[in-house]
């Protein structure tokens, strides 16, 4: 894995090399040097842009695969982590298990490494998708190049005659991708790929726990014969629970890099607010060097007004304890957020003030209501913009707070996110209350589970979803911008049929009327 994986970074370089930078067009030149380099044809295997470890592993083993069994010599098989580089070190259980199976996150490639558009331009690229199956609006221009799809979640793409899709509601895309390495091209597993395979899984299905309510028969029977043909696999447990404290460990991370590892933003025309769940106690929080600080650097990097930075920690017993703070130098738009959090009753978060004495411009609580997670939290501050919105009153006057009661039914303010949306908690949540769930598998499970859901509702368990398509890919570029679409001949023969279906159609409405 490690060759391969040297190989790719090698050919990307290589590439870059004479390729234009990331969102210009390509050159005469540069496509002179692509022709002459028969070599430096590429075939990206390509994550979605959450990149979460299920994202990173299927990329990855799925390119080493294609790699493996393909007779071709001029393609070069590489799998494309969908962030930039400086945004790896968030994902702390992916770095985690790269470290673990001997990986280096220098032999990996990043999206703002290799430019796909020039590539895509030369007519030197092909794309395999997994974990998603409809490429974002910037990246639309390169569909026709999009020749395989492997995928967990509600298929949305339209079927073409040369994209071979398999899309199945499985716990974790790995388990497509080990399904047909299993299947296809089993003498290329060793023990490092199982690893990889197995401990992907096991975390997306939360250590297989039918309580849980998101492992799959089919993701139960690759586990299974991955540690039959590999018995010295850690135990399931093990490698779970070393995972999961992996993804919320942020000891090494920067408090710019804290706040952003699971952010959701909201705005209105002249407030953006950063509402951060951390993964360490607030009081914690406060207690880093510097933070107020940092904290101000943060804003004005990103260019937000406050910050709200929630926390969420669990007894020996699993029981939840909540807390917040609130940041900003504008001592009036500090207490306008504080006076809205403290005085809703819909729901009523029970704040409790804590100390703070280092920290000038930041009003910190203990949140007695519990069940109040960071999903019921964002409605009271969608609900003081709109206020101040539909008020039209300028930044600097906030009196409104001190009469607010709670979410009234208004207009939604601007939502960005940098975490994905959970889609399955509705169902998680009807399968830990089954009432016939029985055996010790099954209780670890609840225990898993009553936890898992708190940290859903919160967003700390969000990356098992495929995001909503972040705000700057609806509005930053066309799909025209690099030019007109190539035109094959497949392409034209199914845009034609297209039309002719859709015309018998109407003529066979008409024709009834």
């Amino acid at each position: 894995m490690e060759r391969f994986l040297q190989g790719c970074r090698t050919a990307v370089q290589i590439f870059r090399g004479f390729a234009p930078p990331v969102k210009s067009r390509i050159s005469k030149a540069t496509t002179t040097c692509l022709n002459t380099h028969e070599g430096l044809d590429f075939h990206v295997v390509l994550g979605n842009e959450a990149c979460d470890l299920d994202s990173m592993v299927s990329a990855i083993t799925l390119a080493y695969y294609l790699a493996k069994t393909s007779s071709s010599k001029n393609l070069t098989y590489v799998p494309v982590l969908n962030i930039p580089r400086q945004d790896f070190p968030l994902r702390t259980e992916s770095t985690y298990f790269l470290r673990e199976n001997g990986l280096s996150e220098k032999l990996l490639t990043f999206r703002d490494e290799i430019d796909l558009g020039a590539l895509y331009e030369a007519g030197r690229l092909g794309l395999s998708l997994v974990d998603h199956n409809v490429l974002p609006r910037t990246d639309s221009f390169m569909e026709d190049v999009v020749t395989e799809v492997i995928d967990h979640h509600v298929l949305e793409r339209r079927p073409t005659r040369n994209c071979r899709v398999t899309a199945e509601l499985v716990g974790s895309c790995t388990t497509l991708v080990a399904e047909k390495i299993i299947r296809e091209a089993p003498h290329i597993l060793d023990s490092q790929l199982a690893s990889m395979l197995r401990d992907t899984i096991v975390l997306d299905c939360v250590n297989m726990a039918p309580a849980a309510g998101k492992v799959t028969p089919k993701d139960t029977e690759y586990v299974t014969v991955l540690e039959s043909k590999f018995p010295d696999l850690p135990p399931r447990g093990a490698a779970f629970d070393s995972l999961q404290n992996a993804k919320f460990d942020v000891s090494g991370l920067t408090t710019d890099q804290m706040l952003r590892k699971d952010l959701k933003t909201l705005f209105s025309q002249d407030l953006k607010l950063a509402v951060s769940a951390i993964y360490v106690d607030v009081e914690e929080f406060l207690r880093r060097k510097d933070v107020e600080r940092e904290l101000q650097d943060f804003c004005q990097r990103h260019n937000y007004n406050a910050v709200i930075a929630m926390s969420i920690a669990f007894t020996s017993t699993n029981e939840p304890m909540r807390q917040m703070a609130v940041y900003s130098q504008q001592g009036a738009l500090k207490t306008m957020v504080s006076s809205a959090l403290k005085q809703a009753t819909t729901p009523s978060l029970e704040l409790v003030p804590l100390p703070c004495p280092h920290c000038k411009h930041v009003t910190a609580y203990s949140q007695g209501n519990t069940a109040a997670s960071r999903k019921k939290v964002l409605p009271i501050l969608k609900d003081l913009l709109r206020r101040r919105e539909s008020s039209g009153r300028p930044m600097q006057s906030f009196q409104e707070a001190e009469d607010y009661k709670g979410p009234a039914e208004l207009t939604e303010p601007n939502v960005e996110e940098n975490s994905e949306g959970s889609e399955q908690l509705g169902d998680f949540g009807e399968q830990l209350d089954n009432p016939d769930a029985c055996g010790e598998d099954e209780t670890r499970g609840k225990e898993y589970g009553a936890r898992f859901r708190r940290q859903m509702e919160d967003g700390l368990d969000e990356e098992n979803s495929f995001p909503p398509t972040p705000m700057n890919s609806l509005v930053e570029g066309c799909p025209l911008d690099r030019g007109l679409p190539k035109l094959t001949a497949e392409a034209i023969f199914e845009r034609i049929s297209r039309i002719t279906v859709v015309d018998s159609e109407v003529n066979s409405t008409t024709g009834t009327q």
